[in-house]
C-alpha cells in the first residue's frame, strides 16, 4: 500500500455508512434544496425559513452533503450546487430528485432492515411488513405512495430512454404494445422518436389513470391507446412488438413464465417480444444491477438475470432469445422470437 492509498478498513467504513448518505440526499430532495440553490449560494438560516425547519439541523445536513460533493460550502457557510447537486433540481435534464425522494420513504426503506430474514427464508420482506399484501396491492391502496413511485419510475425511464432509443432500432415496428408500461414515460418517448409508430399503453387501471396528461403534452395521445388491465388475465392482440420494460424482474420465476406464456398466446410468427432489463454482468463487476437484484428480492421476490438465465427463461416461455443489445446506461434490449411448442 502506497502512502496515498486508503487503508482497506477506511474504504470499507465508507461502504458501511452508505445508507446515511442516501438518507441525507433523500431529505434534501424532499425539501427541494437544490431548486432553491439554482439562483446562487444561500445560507442555512435563509433556507430553513423557506422550508420551515430548524436552521442548525439543516446546516448540519447540508454540511455533511457538501463533504461528499453534493453541495459546496464556502467560507461564509453558504451552500451552492455542484455538478452532483444540480441533478437534484426538478428541471434538470437528468433529474434524480424524484428517485431520491422515493427511495427514502418508509415503504421503500424499511424492507432493507429485514434483509437478513429474506436471505434466511428466500422470501420478500415487503408482504411480511404489510399484512401479506404485495407491493402492487399496497400501492393501489395508497395513492400518495403510488404517485411517489410513479414519479421515480418516470425519472428513471427518462434518464435511460435516450440510450435505449439510440442503441436499438425500435422503428422497425409500426405498432408496439408497452405491457406494464406505467404512466407511459418510455412509450411517450418512443412514439415521439418515431412519428409513424402507433402504440398501446397497458397497465393496471390506477396506474394508467395518470398517463393522459403526459401523452397530451408530448403530442402523441392521438397515436397511443391507453388500456387498464392485467397481463395475467389477457394481453391485447394485434401488435408487431410487445415490450416488457422492468416488468419480469419484479416477479418470481413461476409468475414470469405465466406472463411470457400469456404474451406468447397473442404473438404471430412475425411478432417480437422486447424485454428491457438490466442483465447481470460477470463476477466482481456491475454493482448497480447486483444490488438491484437484492432490492427485488426484498420488495417482490423478483430477480435480475444473467444472459444465460434470460435465454432459458424466454425458452420456457415460448421464445428464442435472438439478440441482446446493451445500452450505455444499463438496460439491454432482449429480443425474443416466438417458437412453436
Amino acid at each position: 500500500m502506497t502512502p496515498h492509498e486508503e487503508r482497506p478498513s477506511v474504504r470499507l467504513q465508507r461502504l458501511i455508512g452508505g445508507y446515511q448518505v442516501s438518507q441525507a440526499i433523500h431529505v434534501a430532495a424532499t425539501l427541494g434544496v437544490a431548486d432553491r440553490l439554482r439562483d446562487g449560494p444561500c445560507g442555512a438560516p435563509a433556507l430553513a425559513a423557506i422550508f420551515s425547519v430548524d436552521a442548525q439541523s439543516l446546516y448540519r445536513l447540508l454540511r455533511a452533503l457538501a463533504a461528499v460533493g453534493v453541495f459546496y460550502e464556502d467560507d461564509e457557510r453558504r451552500f451552492s450546487l455542484t455538478e452532483l447537486g444540480a441533478c437534484l433540481c426538478s428541471d434538470a435534464p437528468e433529474s434524480l430528485r424524484d428517485q431520491a425522494a422515493n427511495i427514502g420513504r418508509p415503504a421503500d426503506w424499511e424492507v432493507w432492515a429485514h434483509l437478513l430474514e429474506s436471505v434466511q427464508t428466500g422470501q420478500p420482506a415487503f408482504p411480511q411488513l404489510h399484512q401479506g399484501h404485495s407491493i402492487w396491492e399496497w400501492r393501489a391502496a395508497h395513492p400518495e405512495e403510488n404517485t411517489f413511485f410513479n414519479r421515480a419510475q418516470h425519472a428513471n425511464t427518462r434518464l435511460r430512454t435516450h440510450a435505449l432509443l439510440t442503441a436499438y432500432d425500435f422503428g422497425q415496428f409500426p405498432t408496439v404494445a408497452d405491457l406494464g408500461g406505467g404512466t407511459g414515460a418510455f412509450l411517450t418517448a418512443l412514439l415521439a422518436h418515431h412519428p409513424g409508430m402507433r402504440g398501446l399503453l397497458f397497465d393496471q387501471p390506477h396506474v394508467v389513470a395518470e398517463a393522459a396528461p403526459a401523452l397530451e403534452r408530448a403530442g402523441v395521445a392521438a397515436r397511443c391507446a391507453v388500456m387498464g388491465g392485467s397481463f395475467f388475465d389477457t394481453v391485447p392482440p394485434g401488435y408487431e412488438a410487445y415490450i416488457l420494460k422492468a416488468v419480469l424482474n419484479s416477479f418470481d420465476e413461476t409468475t414470469r413464465l405465466a406472463i411470457l406464456r400469456q404474451v406468447r398466446t397473442v404473438c404471430t410468427a412475425d411478432s417480437r417480444l422486447l424485454v428491457l432489463e438490466d442483465v447481470i454482468g460477470p463476477p466482481n463487476e456491475d454493482p448497480y444491477t447486483k444490488l438491484l437484484d437484492v432490492a427485488m428480492l426484498l420488495r417482490t421476490g423478483g430477480a435480475q438475470y444473467t444472459r444465460e438465465a434470460w435465454a432459458a427463461l424466454l425458452a420456457a416461455g415460448g421464445f428464442r432469445l435472438a439478440s441482446i443489445t446493451p445500452s450505455p446506461l444499463g438496460p439491454s434490449v432482449l429480443e425474443g422470437v416466438p417458437v412453436e411448442a
